[in-house]
């Protein structure tokens, strides 16, 4: 059960993450922003890395070619969700963009048995669908439209959950790619490659495109090291999880992030929980809670 610890630990750290790239969102855009969580969280995970290295007393295992497409493809896939997932936040509220990427579990479930063979059980897939469907009650409220002009934002917040799974389900494959390293090394290797690899790509794409805003987050270095060091944290653990388990069911815990973010928001706003979010927090507990009986 261990991973199970992890995936908490993970969304409790992802939670305080996103409050601090929130408020860097205003300063430096969205792109600079995005771009934090990567720069300043790669050298932490190199440091992860050599601590586990030296703790273990286990070198740090080579890449091979299959390593590095599924180190790649999730990089990728993890930059292309949160586009989309941004784009649909432009046409849509926060809360409904959250429910359609929280789709996410759904689609881990299937590409994971699809591309790693990870097959869950009936009970095992009635939690996950479950848990979703608490979160969408959470995230969308009463008297919410849907129209033929939302269909875009629905498709673009559905396909960023979509590559959110992709990314997740990439990132278990290379690390059981790893072989017989101890699951913290392995963990901790694949951190290191995918922020490396996404720092690059965004930092070629800025130089390019964007230099305005790469300026912009070079400059802010004080404010967005403790966010990068939190980003970089969230993904040792959800990569620890990912190292012992079906990223499904990770993933599915780790919607508890959404009754972490809740508390957070009530507690700063002291607003009350209404009956609908009390439901849902109950089914994501319900969800969660059949995963670990499965455990």
């Amino acid at each position: 059960m261990l991973w199970a610890l992890a995936a908490v630990i993970a969304a409790a750290a992802q939670t305080a993450r996103n409050a601090m790239q929130r408020s860097l969102t205003a300063r430096i855009g969205t792109v600079g922003a995005t771009q934090v969580r990567f720069l300043y969280g790669f050298p932490f995970a190199l440091l992860f890395l050599a601590g586990v290295a030296g703790a273990t007393g286990e070198g740090v295992p080579p890449p091979d070619l299959r390593f590095f497409g599924f180190a790649l493809a999730g990089a990728v896939a993890q930059i292309l969700a949160t586009g989309l997932m941004l784009l649909s936040m432009k046409e849509r509220s926060f809360s409904v963009t959250t429910a359609y990427t929280k789709t996410e579990p759904v689609q881990v479930a299937l590409f994971g048995t699809v591309f790693l063979g990870d097959a869950l059980s009936g009970i095992g897939l009635a939690a996950i669908l479950i848990a979703t469907v608490g979160v969408i009650m959470m995230a969308v409220k009463p008297g919410e439209r849907f129209s033929a002009a939302g269909l875009r934002p629905a498709l673009a917040g559905i396909a960023a959950g979509g590559l959110f799974a992709l990314a997740a389900v990439a990132f278990r494959g290379g690390i059981l790619e790893l072989g017989d390293r101890s699951f913290v090394l392995r963990a901790s290797t694949m951190l290191a490659w995918s922020l490396g690899l996404q720092t690059l790509i965004l930092v070629l794409w800025m130089g390019f495109f964007d230099r305005k805003a790469l300026t912009a987050s070079l400059s802010v270095w004080r404010s967005s090291l403790f966010a990068g060091f939190m980003g970089a944290f969230a993904s040792q653990f959800w990569f620890i999880g990912f190292s012992l388990t079906a990223a499904a069911n990770v993933r599915t815990l780790g919607l508890v992030e959404m009754i972490f973010a809740q508390v957070v928001t009530r507690g700063l706003l002291s607003e009350t929980t209404t009956k609908r979010e009390l439901l849902g927090m109950a089914l994501i507990l319900i969800g969660v809670a059949a995963l670990l009986m499965l455990g």
